[in-house]
């Protein structure tokens, strides 16, 4: 039974939590309406603080720090990455990764109540490119995470079983997708609260990361644009 500090910030919404043997007891998130991933370096200390104070706990009384690794915003990972970090050195503490897609599918588990085959999150990539996977109702990762874009032969060998669909990647891909057998779930999207299973498993497992070398599973590489306009 571990108390882990939960921190997600791999797209628009920051969300800190604690899980005490895998289960939420403290969360602070920003709400879907207000979220923008500027708002992470303003909101991700505040919700630190809050949750930490409303458990009237210190960052060392935690067991580790599980962050939301990866896929996701390039900006995002980064703030998540190096406030977990220091949070990790000051309470000497160990730093878990968590994969951002199953923290999405962990969502969906806990909000979806019809039967269901496999769960495919996905992260809107740009166009009709998303970052996916397959899992199932164990949160297993049956495949890799990809880039993936989206046509009509997409998902075809999975024909004849039901999949649900979710994450905002999911939204653009409901029409292209059409099957009698494929599902689509609005409002899932990664979540510190639905982190607590994931954290605990690899706590338990003992999987942490090296605080000095760790780097945010970013799937592509980050690419800077420059704008047209004059700079004089």
């Amino acid at each position: 039974m571990a108390r882990i500090l939960n921190i997600e910030t791999s797209t628009d919404y920051c969300s800190v939590s604690i899980s005490n043997d895998g289960k939420c007891t403290n969360l602070r998130l920003m709400q879907p309406d207000n979220a923008r991933k500027a708002a992470h370096s303003e909101m991700l200390a505040v919700f630190v603080k809050e949750v930490l104070d409303e458990a009237k706990m210190k960052i060392s009384d935690m067991d580790a720090v599980a962050l939301s690794g990866g896929p996701g915003s390039y900006t995002g990972l980064r703030i998540g990455a190096s406030t977990s970090k220091g949070l990790c050195f000051g309470g000497d503490i160990p730093l878990i990764s968590v994969n951002t897609l199953l923290v999405i599918a962990a969502m969906a588990k806990a909000k979806y109540n019809a039967e269901y085959d496999l769960i495919v999150p996905m992260i809107d990539a740009r166009r009709m490119e998303v970052y996916t996977m397959l899992t199932d109702s164990k949160l297993a990762n049956l495949s890799e995470v990809e880039a993936k874009i989206i046509t009509e032969e997409s998902f075809a060998e999975y024909k004849g079983k039901r999949l649900l669909f979710c994450g905002n990647g999911a939204p653009k891909c409901k029409e292209i997708l059409a099957n009698d057998g494929f599902m689509f779930m609005d409002g899932i999207y990664p979540s510190a609260e639905f982190m607590g299973e994931l954290a605990e498993r690899a706590f338990q497992a003992g999987k942490f990361e090296d605080l000095v070398y760790y780097e945010p599973f970013y799937l592509k590489e980050f690419i800077a644009t420059t704008s047209k306009k004059s700079l004089f």
